[in-house]
């Protein structure tokens, strides 16, 4: 018989997990099932698996004699999740930031672990909860503690909600959920619906009533149908004439972008791009001309106005600007409107503001090379930007993470605009990642969204989520097409988090109430 590499691998395979004791085995399925879970998120889109890989995570933790062990759980669940999920961060750091090698999957790696703490804290709380009662526990408790914590941590430190569990549903029938309670409220569903899978796949579910399988099976259901009905309802309505508007990709290359002798060739590609065009609203990405506002040649910034003027609009320009001795990245418009600026608030930590500087600033400064890492905040809450009859609430990169920020901006908004630049991650799935993203926001609040990028992804949202139309990444182009401006008011946007925190906490509550009014055994005891 001729020998099968493949063959020695799985009986390697085979007998590892042999050898492993329960524990072990259970803490592997928990990392498999993070692992797996990122398929469900851009660029892959299996909806379905985030719902699988929470089941079996719930599964899991149903199992666990010990508040700790469940901890365990969590945070092996996380690691899985993080390390594939944004395992993109090493490129940035090392690609980018000029980090060596070893200290940048370092750095990875802890950054991973940090964030795989949030799982853990969810196992542990959800395990402290003195919940007795499988059923409670799994659909109630459990599903309310992850998405808590998912809260916590879009919230603490500045916050970081990406592979927040309801973005893989941007295009699943969950998403109906999103204008109501936003993308936690879509969490919510989707783990409430994990829960309700792992008691109906569970040996010996509801302790083999049927009865009550047939009930869960039917929530089940009804929680995805209402979702599907919910995406019909139109919660904002079209306001004036569509606009056209064209999307400027430049594709510069990140070790180019800030490299004074790329600069000449870097403002010509966008003059050209610019020039092109006729739309009424045209858009540049995130510091597409890596200059202070005052340092962009007269000429240029002549040339790009007289053409906006030609076309009876305005021309959104993403670029540095200093202020009193501060340094902001922002972005300036010019055209018939006038010139207005809007700078960005949410900064990103040790990329564009060091935390705990007198403490890390010496650190980040000898291993990094990133040249934006100084930046003051803009105002929290600043005017839309009135251009080619639209009123536009714009967000830079990050900023576009956060829903209830986003929101301070509407109603008067009729316009999302997204200005980004994600060459930091080259070819990873960071940009399509994010492009997902934004596709809640547009739910959230009834808006379309224009993402205009350096490298990708360039694209038109609608205000139902959809992606209408979208560039190839990595290659210079312009996105031409038209968009909608809308008026209107989501439940969302009335709410913020609040309401889903509301619901979030009257779970928990309930839960335990109730207790010990069903006494079931958890799986392995009794």
């Amino acid at each position: 018989m001729p020998y099968r590499k493949e063959s020695v691998i799985l009986r390697a395979f085979y007998v590892a997990a042999f050898l492993m004791n329960k524990t072990q085995k259970s803490l592997a399925a928990a990392f498999v099932a993070g692992l797996l879970c990122v398929l469900g998120f851009a660029p892959f889109g299996v909806f379905v698996i985030p719902v699988l890989a929470i089941a079996v995570l719930f599964a899991l933790w149903s199992r666990a004699d010990r508040p700790s062990k469940a901890a365990w759980l969590g945070f092996s669940f996380g690691m899985g999740l993080f390390v594939a999920g944004i395992g993109w961060i090493y490129v940035a750091l090392h690609d980018y930031g000029g980090m060596p090698l070893p200290l940048a999957l370092l750095a990875t790696l802890l950054f991973a672990a940090f964030i795989a703490l949030f799982p853990a804290l969810a196992g542990y709380a959800q395990a402290r909860c003195s919940v007795n009662n499988k059923m409670l526990r799994m659909v109630l408790a459990m599903p309310a503690m992850w998405v808590l914590i998912e809260w916590l941590r879009g919230t603490i430190f500045t916050g970081f909600p990406w592979l927040t569990l309801g973005y893989a549903h941007s295009d699943s029938p969950l998403a109906g959920y999103a204008p109501l309670f936003g993308v936690y409220g879509v969490s919510l569903a989707a783990a409430v619906s994990a829960g309700l899978l792992a008691l109906l796949l569970s040996p010996r579910p509801l302790g083999e009533r049927a009865r009550e399988r047939g009930a869960a099976f039917a929530a089940l259901l009804m929680l995805w149908i209402g979702g599907a009905a919910l995406r019909s309802v139109a919660w904002t309505q079209p306001h004036g004439e569509p606009v056209s508007v064209a999307l400027v990709q430049g594709n510069i290359a990140q070790d180019l972008k800030f490299d004074e002798d790329a600069l000449p060739g870097t403002l010509e590609t966008y003059r050209r791009l610019t020039l092109q065009n006729p739309a009424r609203l045209t858009i540049l990405p995130e510091t597409a001309l890596p200059l202070l506002r005052h340092e962009v040649p007269p000429e240029l910034a002549e040339q790009l106005r007289d053409h906006a003027r030609q076309n009876g609009g305005d021309i959104l320009i993403g670029s540095f600007e200093r202020d009193n001795g501060s340094y902001y990245n922002g972005v300036f418009t010019l055209g018939t409107a006038g010139e207005q600026h809007y700078r960005k608030q949410h900064l990103v930590p040790f990329g564009e503001f060091i935390p705990l500087r007198p403490l890390l600033g010496w650190l980040i400064n000898g291993v990094l090379d990133i040249p934006m890492g100084d930046l003051a905040r803009g105002d929290a809450r600043q005017a839309p930007l009135e251009v080619a009859g639209q009123r536009v609430a714009a967000n830079i990169c990050y900023e576009d993470v956060f829903g209830e920020e986003i929101i301070r901006a509407l109603p008067q908004a009729t316009l999302l605009v997204n200005f980004t630049n994600d060459a930091w991650y080259g070819h990873s799935h960071a940009a399509a990642q994010h492009n997902q993203i934004s596709q809640l926001r547009a739910l959230e609040s009834g808006r379309m969204m224009l993402r205009a990028t350096n490298t990708g992804v360039t694209s038109i949202i609608g205000a139902d989520g959809k992606v209408l139309q979208q560039l190839p990444q990595h290659r210079e182009a312009v996105l031409n097409g038209l968009a909608q401006g809308y008026q209107g008011i989501t439940p969302y946007v009335r709410w913020g988090n609040a309401a889903v925190m509301l619901l979030i906490a009257l779970m928990l509550a309930y839960a335990w109430l109730r207790r010990k009014a069903f006494p079931l055994p958890l799986a392995g005891e009794g």
